[in-house]
């Protein structure tokens, strides 16, 4: 569905981004350090009032606790003035949607929206073998780490030249909704990998290397939440690394 550019506004969870971060403190209770392959970074752009949205997010759920998979659900806002104003969506989520499709040359938005390794990709639910996957010389090497009521990344591509980006995503899971209109009226939809919080980093340059902290608590026990954080080629968008942590 073709949609109007929306007015961005703030998330209600709180984060904070520094340029550098702190050591962490000594009683951090979990860390996880990505180096290597990148996994296949897999965007769904969805909406609970759109009625060719439940197969793709069934799918995306069924990629759930594959560790060669970043599975990401963003909600756009497009929808919510047809009859069911989605709790999940947000104006950040509908901006990154337009912006990777201008960098594409598209010239419009629609859902469901895939997108594997960057890239606008209609041939799901089938994923690119690992054969033909965006493969990158030098993936950089991530260390994510929670500190108290923080989660700090520290990011190493010495070995790469040009400009990198970044963003956070805070993922929940477990997640249902009994939709009572629109085009969905009447369906229980369930969702996992809901991005709660998208944020942006701004450009850093590779050789120096970076470090950012988001303060984020752990969420409730009833839907688990994890941070991911994905290093981008700063001109292209597209995905170098990604990391995630579960705690």
């Amino acid at each position: 569905m073709p949609a109007q550019r929306p007015h961005s506004h703030t998330l209600a969870l709180a984060l904070a981004l520094a340029a550098s971060a702190p050591a962490l403190a000594a009683d951090n209770l979990c860390s996880v350090r990505k180096a290597g392959p990148a996994p296949t970074v897999v965007e769904l752009y969805t909406s609970e009032g759109c009625s060719s949205c439940p197969p793709a997010e069934a799918w995306l759920n069924g990629l759930k606790g594959r560790t060669d998979v970043l599975a990401l659900a963003f909600h756009v806002n497009y929808w919510d003035k047809l009859g069911w104003p989605d709790r999940f969506a947000s104006a950040e989520a509908t901006e990154r949607q337009y912006r990777l499709a201008s960098l594409d040359g598209q010239r419009g938005v629609y859902t469901p929206q895939v997108r594997v390794s960057g890239r606008d990709w209609r041939r799901w639910p089938d994923l690119p073998s690992a054969a033909t996957a965006l493969t990158l010389a030098a993936a950089p090497t991530l260390q994510l780490a929670r500190d108290g009521d923080a989660v700090v990344v520290r990011v190493d591509a010495s070995a790469r030249s040009g400009a990198l980006a970044g963003y956070w995503a805070v993922l929940e899971d477990n997640h249902e909704t009994r939709v009572r209109a629109g085009e969905n009226a009447g369906a229980t939809l369930r969702h996992h990998h809901v991005v709660r919080l998208y944020q942006p980093v701004a450009d850093w340059q590779a050789s120096q290397g970076h470090s950012a902290r988001l303060s984020v608590s752990r969420g409730v026990p009833a839907h688990p939440r994890r941070v991911a954080f994905v290093v981008v080629d700063a001109a292209t968008q597209r995905p170098l690394q990604a990391a995630v942590l579960a705690c």
